[in-house]
């Protein structure tokens, strides 16, 4: 895995045990997700190199940051850390601070100019401000961009949204989205978030109490249906789409894999690619298709696998619509009385469809 990083930790703690063995890919975004308490943000630190007890082996493309022999400081890894709260100098304009980040790199190992950071984080017209002059999302902005200049190898960032409410999470949102299709690097993203994870990560290491629950590409990890209870009270899939057409009633059609899903008209011009976010919850089944129906989204499906869940007398549903996954939460007499069973044809009727972005 020449491109890729390779993370095998062990942190031993008094009341706390992280042991973690993690092939993760080499560009996109992966996200580490999982209750407060479950070793994400301990995980991140110990790839970083703050954490001096951490055993175990740190590899990032060709270049072996820890092994049994080997122990790199953080300050000569190629990283960037973004923490939760900004932390600029705050006696330096924007400038300034961006140049800080990339004084500490050669000349010849540059990756970024600060002209095209300030261009893709939308931060050309904050250059010459301070950073008390900012709102919190500007400030995470630009300690993205420093980061970003210090022409790191991989990027690592530490629930970056966490201390924004939800007007300012919805300002970066974007320019995070930016970051995914545009930069090369890998993205390691702490979150708790279910929704920023759906919407950013390409892959998906689901943590809890120090250990790894599953890792996988995120569509294939969140359709899963025998993951812990924790994991399964806002259960869904993400499904990435193209915007495929509009409809004279005000509706668009979105393509994916084997099927069609209708939504409210969307501005976008067809062809767009559209992220979305299908719930559980959202997904009822039937063994006939219905008729006489207002729910538009009817997909023909094979039952996979059956679970039971954290509340009492509800069942999850693992299908499959052709190749594309997708989830249902029933109860327990619905999956009796109709005998959703693997292997059964039914109709998943979808009540709700959740854009993302």
């Amino acid at each position: 895995m020449a491109d890729g990083v390779l993370v095998k930790l062990r942190i031993e703690r008094s009341a706390f045990v992280l042991d973690v063995d993690l092939a993760l890919p080499g560009c996109g975004i992966t996200a580490l997700f999982g209750p407060s308490g479950s070793g994400k943000s301990t995980c991140l630190r110990a790839i970083a190199g703050l954490e001096r007890s951490a055993r175990g082996r740190v590899v990032v493309g060709s270049e072996v940051w820890q092994d049994a022999a080997t122990f790199v400081p953080t300050h000569r890894r190629a990283l960037g850390y973004v923490f939760q709260e900004a932390s600029l100098f705050t006696h330096l304009s924007v400038r300034a601070n961006l140049e800080f980040g990339r004084k500490r790199v050669p000349a010849r190992e540059r990756r970024y100019t600060p002209e095209a950071v300030a261009e893709l984080l939308g931060i050309a017209a904050l250059l010459e401000r301070r950073p008390a002059h900012l709102s919190g999302g500007e400030r995470q902005r630009v300690a993205i961009a420093r980061a970003l200049l210090a022409s790191p190898r991989l990027l690592l960032m530490d629930e970056p949204l966490a201390a924004l409410d939800v007007r300012r999470k919805g300002e970066i949102l974007p320019y995070l989205e930016r970051l995914h299709d545009e930069l090369s690097i890998p993205i390691i993203y702490v979150s708790h978030a279910p929704d920023e994870v759906a919407r950013l990560a390409d892959h998906l290491v689901l943590l809890d109490a120090g250990k790894v629950v599953a890792s996988g590409p995120l569509q294939d990890t969140l359709a899963r249906a025998d993951l812990p209870p924790a994991f399964t009270d806002d259960a869904g899939v993400v499904l990435d789409t193209v915007l495929d057409g509009h409809e004279a009633d005000d509706l668009s059609r979105l393509a994916f894999g084997d099927g069609v899903l209708h939504v409210g008209r969307r501005p976008e011009a067809p062809g767009t690619r559209l992220r979305c976010r299908i719930h559980a919850r959202d997904v009822s089944l039937a063994l006939e298709r219905p008729a006489g129906t207002s729910i538009l989204n009817l997909l023909p499906a094979t039952v996979s696998a059956t679970t039971p869940t954290d509340t009492p007398g509800h069942v999850l549903v693992q299908l499959r619509a052709g190749a594309t996954p997708l989830l249902a939460r029933i109860t327990e007499r619905s999956r009796r009385e109709l005998d959703i069973v693997p292997g059964r044809q039914v109709w998943a009727q979808i009540k709700g469809v959740a854009l993302l972005g």
